[in-house]
């Protein structure tokens, strides 16, 4: 397996330098995937088109990731390896991943810290000038390179700087403002896209020789989430219902420290970074229903739970074991706040010991966006913090090649399910984008292109394209006309309640057939009822909020379905039916040791389930613990 990446490349075909000007690659998104792979390909001498929704790829939220970014450099000599981190990655995913392309993300994760401190990214170091990192959960190494409380920020400078170039080089095209509504096959492979040029609603024809999608997750389908209001599952969703698989739809994270919600007006919830659990230590009082001032509880009345319940791991557990964790204190009583809905996030003893300027220097940004939002100064008193949708593992199924079932069309970062299998680690996010885009994609999207030097460039004006931007467009006529009295806005509220109380956190067998019907019933509602304001021929966010919950429909429904199929819990799926006596994930490696890929089958029909058995040759299947 060590050297399966290696040797894999040396037989990949290539195209030669003369030919790669012949050739057009679309990539849509300028996230951490996206940018990276724009940029490489571009510095390869592809002509690239690249798309983002934003004004400017700066605004991708790939911005919005705060903790670190991981890689095996050993620097503190604490054991670190590269099949450590490959070996922390799967059983953090409850082994429900493929060995190969995890190693593979593993292996290539040095070179994107070289690449990025090269491209000037500031990574927080030491008193003596070397790169410092810190733990996240689920390991028990310091891997994690950072950039105090923003370190997606940072690499997105890092990989726009990179884009920036070949955009004044004339390698790449950046097109902003572009929402892609379709995917364009021809011949079986994919040759373009369907874009809406969000200013105008002008409906746009884009050709290429292949098409990479780096558009991230769906974790908005929540309403109430950590992603960026703009973040969504169109783009995916295009590809699926032209052939694209897509696989374990159920697999979402829910990350433990977000700021709890503070009002039912509110339309997203703020991350706190799981970095904080490094100083921070969770807790919630022993008596239930207490109303006292946490300052005021006495340490022999608090339960530090995950430290008693993980005393290996203690509060640096994976997300969704301290997430579930977390639920089932509030769940008996032991929540604090108002809504009783939330645990402390306590920093007193860290600045006792390091002091407050040391405590400020690693997380000074985020002490500083908590106190904005809440009113309340964590380094007074502990934080407030309850689990919240967050990162999706499952998306388009791939190859190794990162290619999906559409040929020519690839997938990368978090739009692809490939890396995390039930369950992500903290910090392997930036991680898995920046490797696919600087490092992986662009040996094998030349495999595939070498058979594409004596194809001609793809004209706009075929039949595929007419009937794509036919159907673009009547998709638009039908979201407005059908003139209700309903906002978009509350129809993903009750969507993202829905899916939050039958395919959230904890899911059952009742619970999702009857989540199922709701959605069902809510979706008809949605046809009848939605008011989508303005014209389409304008600039409408109205009309792009249509779009994207329309879509969420079937995705939520998709959920369901993969949820209610599988019979085990691992990682994030936790299904109340299998758990152990101590209330841990029960997986059942004899049915479901593999990866769940699902054909589109027409509106409201189930779809068609393909399975990938997962093979495990260099770990040994075993129950996780971190007790």
């Amino acid at each position: 397996m060590a050297d399966k990446w290696n040797n894999y490349k040396s037989s990949l075909r290539l195209v030669n330098p003369a030919n790669k000007k012949k050739l057009d690659i679309i990539v849509v998104g300028t996230g951490l995937a996206g940018a990276s792979s724009a940029s490489a390909l571009g510095e390869l001498g592809y002509n690239v088109k690249v798309f983002c929704f934003q004004d400017s790829p700066r605004r991708a939220h790939s911005v919005a990731a705060q903790g670190g970014i991981n890689a095996a450099k050993n620097y503190k000599n604490d054991g670190d390896s590269v099949y450590r981190l490959f070996f922390d990655m799967i059983k953090g995913g409850d082994f429900r991943a493929r060995e190969a392309n995890v190693y593979r993300a593993a292996e290539v994760s040095n070179y994107v810290i070289d690449h990025f401190a090269a491209l000037g990214v500031p990574f927080a170091r030491d008193y003596g000038g070397m790169l410092d990192t810190r733990s996240f959960g689920g390991v028990q190494v310091s891997r994690t390179f950072y950039a105090k409380g923003q370190t997606g920020q940072q690499c997105l400078l890092g990989t726009y700087s990179s884009l920036s170039r070949q955009i004044a080089k004339g390698t790449v095209t950046m097109y902003e403002r572009r929402d892609m509504l379709d995917l364009v096959v021809v011949d079986g492979k994919a040759r373009g896209i369907i874009t809406r040029n969000l200013l105008t609603g002008e409906l746009e024809r884009h050709s290429a020789h292949a098409v990479v999608l780096a558009t991230g997750g769906y974790g908005t389908v929540f309403y109430l989430s950590t992603l960026a209001l703009g973040s969504n599952a169109s783009a995916a969703w295009a590809a699926h219902k032209k052939g694209a698989l897509f696989a374990n739809p159920s697999f979402i994270q829910i990350h433990p420290t977000s700021i709890p919600v503070l009002n039912d007006y509110q339309s997203k919830l703020t991350l706190m970074s799981e970095s904080l659990r490094n100083d921070g230590r969770v807790w919630v009082p022993k008596e239930k229903d207490e109303k006292r001032h946490p300052n005021q509880i006495p340490e022999a009345e608090r339960d530090y739970y995950l430290e008693r319940r993980y005393p290996a791991f203690g509060n640096l557990v994976p997300r969704d074991v301290a997430s579930r964790a977390a639920k089932e204190r509030c769940d008996a009583g032991y929540g604090v706040g108002d809504t009783g809905l939330s645990v402390y996030l306590d920093f007193k003893d860290a600045i006792e010991k390091q002091g407050k300027k040391a405590i400020e220097d690693k997380y000074g940004n985020l002490f500083e966006m908590y106190f904005k939002i809440t009113g309340i100064n964590p380094y007074e008193e502990p934080m407030r913090i309850y689990p919240a949708g967050h990162y999706t593992m499952g998306g388009l199924w791939v190859d190794y090649n990162l290619m999906t079932t559409i040929p020519g069309l690839f997938s990368v970062g978090e739009s692809n399910f490939s890396d995390h299998g039930a369950n992500r680690l903290g910090a392997s996010s930036l991680m898995q984008c920046s490797g696919d885009g600087y490092f992986i994609l662009p040996y094998t999207i030349g495999d595939y292109l070498a058979d594409e030097i004596k194809t001609p460039r793809v004209k706009t004006d075929i039949p595929e394209f007419e009937k794509a931007e036919k159907e673009a467009n009547e998709r638009i006529e039908k979201l407005m006309s059908v003139n209700g009295r309903q906002t978009v806005t509350s129809f993903h509220k009750r969507l993202g309640k829905i899916l939050w109380d039958h395919c959230g956190m904890v899911r059952s067998a009742e619970g999702l057939k009857k989540g199922i019907q709701m959605i069902d019933d809510l979706e008809d509602e949605f046809w009848k009822e939605v008011k989508v304001s303005g014209t389409a021929n304008d600039y409408n966010q109205e009309l792009e909020k249509a779009f994207r919950v329309a879509d969420f429909f079937e995705v939520g429904r998709l959920m369901c379905q993969d949820a209610l199929d599988r019979n085990e819990s691992c990682g994030a799926h936790f299904r109340e039916e299998y758990q152990t006596e101590q209330g841990e994930a029960k997986r059942n490696d004899k049915e479901f040791a593999h990866v769940s890929a699902y054909e589109y089958n027409g509106s409201k029909k189930e779809e068609i389930l393909h399975k990938e058995p997962l093979v495990f040759e260099n770990v040994e299947l075993k129950e996780r613990s971190y007790k």
